[in-house]
This record gives C-alpha cells, structure tokens and sequence, in this order.
C-alpha cells in the first residue's frame, strides 16, 4: 500500500514502545565485539519533523513522546538517541526505527532497509545516506526473505507494516516461520497495533503456538482521538535477548504512568 503516511503517528505511543525496546536491543547485541545485521521491513523516511503540520495535526507526538520521554532514565538508550538526533536536525526532529538502528550499529555491522513508497525512499536515501545502507524500493516482506540468513549472521530483523493490507495479519505467522527457518539465530520483533475488535487476536495465537518461547509485550493507552481504532501497541520477539523482561517493564512503566 502507497497511501501509508508514518508522518501523521511519528512519535505516538506506539512508536515509543517500538523504538524504545529498538535502541535497548541493538544496544545490548553490540555490546560483543561481533558484527551484526540489522533488517528493516517497511522503514518509513527514517526521520520526521514533529513540528510538521501533519503531525501538529493528529496530536499524537504531543500525547507521545513529547509526554513522557522524560520518565525514562537519562541512560535509556532511546533517550539517547532522541538527543543526538536532536542535536543534529533540530529540537522537533523524531528519528525513525531506522535512524534508531543506524545510530546504534557500528562500523563493522550492516543496515539493510526496504520501502515501497517512492517518495519515502527519496528520504530514506537522504536522512540515512551518512550510514550507507543497503535501500531497496520494494516489498518489504519479499526483501526480508530474499536477505536471509544474512551475513553476519548475527542480528535483529524488524517487520512493522502498517497493517492496512488486512491480509497481513494471515500472512505474518507463516512469513515469521519461513524467516526463522532460514536464520535460526535471528532476533525477530514483529510490531503490531492493537486495535478495537481484536483483528490482531489470531495472529498472535498462532505465532504463540509457533513460536513458545517468544516474548510478547503489549501496552494499552486511549485512543489518540474520537473514532480512532488504536488503543494500544504490540511487539512479538522470536529469539529474544537477555534482560528484556526487565527492559519492557521499564517501558510499561514510562507509558502507564
């Protein structure tokens, strides 16, 4: 889908969640002196202005990030990230999961990326050109398969698609499976929202039974405004690292608060 526009929700709860426990992961794998490889499925334009009228216009930052970005310790890895991406772009600049990644990977690591949107590949190709990724203009899901195993084998893939091919919640069992066949030591975090009546509910039972030793983590908040559908945001990690038991309880503590 071409009409997904990630500018409108950069910041909200959802991405805090997502990126938060991001910046934790990567930069609890980076802390062997081995590369790793990171895989992004639908990567946005990796960097957003929270300023911008489309994001001024939904709110969503404001009750987000700009909330509670403070209730994490000044350590957090995403608070740090947040302040070197200010640093460089501006007090309203948001950084992107790929931005998050690219500042916590290394030299020796590799950062591969996909999106479909045109437009958003421009920027993409932009915003994250000091990093050198590997850019594909493509389907994310088909990136994700043609790339693994990747070398180094080491490494995190994220699939967050904007669920807005409904079909993707039948799709994602299976395509997180075949993923995790071919690289079996890949740390997989699939983002999902949750949404008013559940369409995400057969997804996860699936994965739970593919998957029995994965990690869930869900967060709920208020809907950003009247007749919106998201109350609430969710990641499912095959493969998942030491500590993160801990580490989404601390994110849980900063959203809920």
């Amino acid at each position: 889908m071409l009409s997904y526009q990630h500018i409108y929700h950069a910041g909200n709860l959802a991405d805090v969640q997502k990126h938060a426990l991001l910046a934790w992961m990567l930069t609890y794998l980076t802390q062997k002196d081995k590369p790793i490889s990171y895989i992004e499925t639908h990567a946005g334009r990796g960097l957003y202005d929270l300023g911008s009228d489309e994001a001024v216009k939904t709110g969503e930052a404001a009750a987000g990030v700009e909330r509670v970005e403070n209730r994490f310790a000044a350590d957090h890895p995403y608070r740090q990230r947040l302040a070197e991406v200010r640093a460089q772009w501006g007090p309203m600049a948001y950084p992107g999961s790929p931005l998050v990644a690219g500042l916590c990977l290394r030299e020796q690591d590799r950062l591969h990326l996909a999106e479909l949107h045109p437009q958003e590949v421009r920027a993409l190709r932009e915003n994250l050109a000091l990093w050198e990724p590997h850019i594909e203009q493509k389907d994310g899901f088909e990136f994700a398969l043609s790339l693994t195993p990747p070398l180094p084998r080491r490494g995190l893939m994220l699939v967050d698609p904007s669920y807005e091919v409904k079909a993707d919640y039948d799709y994602i069992p299976g395509f997180v499976q075949n993923i995790a066949r071919k690289w079996n030591v890949g740390v997989l975090v699939l983002w999902y929202p949750i949404l008013a009546g559940h369409p995400q509910a057969d997804m996860l039972r699936a994965l739970k039974a593919a998957f029995p030793d994965g990690f869930c983590h869900e967060v709920r908040f208020p809907p950003a405004r009247d007749g919106h559908r998201m109350i609430g945001s969710g990641l499912f990690i095959v493969n998942p690292p030491y500590g993160i038991e801990a580490a989404a309880a601390e994110v849980s503590r900063v959203i809920g608060a």
